[in-house]
């Protein structure tokens, strides 16, 4: 049957690497009994455009198998050492979090001395990526500020899966991995199937 999402639903799914999902689709074709848990041999997990970091592999499984789950998202953030001084370099962020306010909200905790230990913010970002400079004093514990901006800025946030779609142009159904691949491909084949027969 057709499968198309669901308008006004609070339907959210993520972005995916199209060749994971291309050798899943094709996996399943061919071993119909396929579990969820075979499937994601392909599909690992999302594949947001602005990176991040997943830690918590169980908790993408979960979505996986119910179709629904929250999934926690860091940034990716080094910690360096430039002449004697550290920094923070971050290069990947949450997806759907807007840079410019991440920042923003950034200043705001180290002028209101929420955090301490931060001497400069820089956005040093151009088109070839993501580059957020946090310099720190010379006293700081690196690490430590570093979680205090995962713990109170976007630098972490999560993704709460909600694989509902219309399937059949019917009522919205909340679909794991394996049943939204199987509507997918139940769909091409219609599609394939009624072509063939109007060319005639």
């Amino acid at each position: 049957g057709s499968v198309g999402i669901a308008v006004g639903m609070a339907t959210n799914i993520p972005p995916h690497n199209l060749g994971e999902v291309v050798d899943a689709t094709l996996h399943l074709m061919e071993h119909s009994k396929a579990t969820v848990e075979d499937l994601l041999e392909f599909i690992q997990g999302p594949d947001f455009p602005t990176g991040g970091i997943i830690y918590n592999k169980e908790a993408i499984k979960q979505a996986y198998l119910t179709g629904r789950g929250t999934i926690v998202v860091r940034a990716k953030a080094e910690i360096e050492e430039v002449k004697g001084r550290y920094h923070i370099r971050i290069s990947e962020i949450p997806y759907q979090v807007n840079k410019s306010t991440m920042i923003e909200k950034m200043a705001t905790l180290v002028q209101d001395k929420v955090i301490d230990g931060i001497s400069d913010i820089r956005d040093e970002s151009d088109r070839t990526g993501i580059r957020i400079i946090v310099e720190l004093k010379k006293d700081s514990y690196p690490q430590k500020v570093l979680n205090q901006l995962f713990k109170h800025t976007d630098l972490q946030s999560s993704f709460g899966y909600n694989m509902i779609a219309l399937v059949d142009g019917l009522q919205p159904r909340l679909l794991n991995l394996h049943e939204i691949l199987q509507v997918f491909i139940d769909h091409r084949r219609d599609v394939v199937r009624k072509r063939v027969t109007f060319d005639r």
